[in-house]
């Protein structure tokens, strides 16, 4: 199993001068799906980037304890596909050898029509790439996943079939949500962290 635990201390971020993080803690487990709940401009967002070591912060410590080479990866706000590729080839692009092109092809069915599977991902439909990205993470090796708001652009009935994707496939993993939806988290199952 890969097993990791994320812990957080002191943690301070501003930008000029604006204090987004102020001396925020928190520790999460791997096997737990934790939601992570706060208005809009609350540093979510921030937090994420800082924990990915995208953005550096003003203070504090993120640790990250695990037991295998696999790191952390992200569902962005933004999707970040390549747009020439098709959902096939943006999934295999992360999952390597540890998975055939014929494994992923048989997990894309399970969130995508398969008339889709084979076309460039800028034809498809923001819910559509919305699932590409929250695909490739979840298929992705790492040891957990951070998720953006990913439910952005997805009705109510294919939400609640991915979020069976993602309890599924994200066993035994660390899971960091963020989200607006209270009903999220219950649907998920989720660890309500507020912000």
């Amino acid at each position: 199993m890969n097993s990791c635990q994320l812990i957080i201390k002191g943690l301070s971020k501003s930008y000029q001068a604006l204090p987004v993080l102020e001396a925020f803690n928190m520790e999460l487990h791997s096997g737990r799906i934790y939601c992570l709940m706060g208005p809009s401009g609350s540093g979510k967002t921030t937090l994420l980037r800082l924990i990915l070591g995208l953005e550096q912060p003003d203070c504090g410590s993120i640790t990250l304890k695990k037991s295998t080479d696999a790191g952390l990866v992200a569902v962005f706000q933004e999707n970040r596909l390549c747009e020439s590729f098709s959902p096939v080839d943006n999934i295999c692009m992360v999952t390597g050898s540890v998975l055939s092109r014929e494994a992923v092809l048989r997990e894309s069915y399970r969130l995508l029509p398969e008339e889709s599977l084979r076309r460039p991902v800028r034809t498809l439909s923001g819910g559509m790439k919305r699932r590409v990205a929250i695909l490739r993470a979840l298929l992705a090796p790492s040891c957990g996943i951070l998720m953006d708001e990913p439910f952005t652009g997805l009705d109510e009935e294919t939400k609640a079939l991915v979020i069976d994707y993602i309890k599924e496939k994200s066993a035994g993993k660390l899971i960091l949500i963020t989200t607006h939806q209270e009903k999220d988290v219950a649907l998920l199952g989720g660890i309500l962290l507020t912000f």
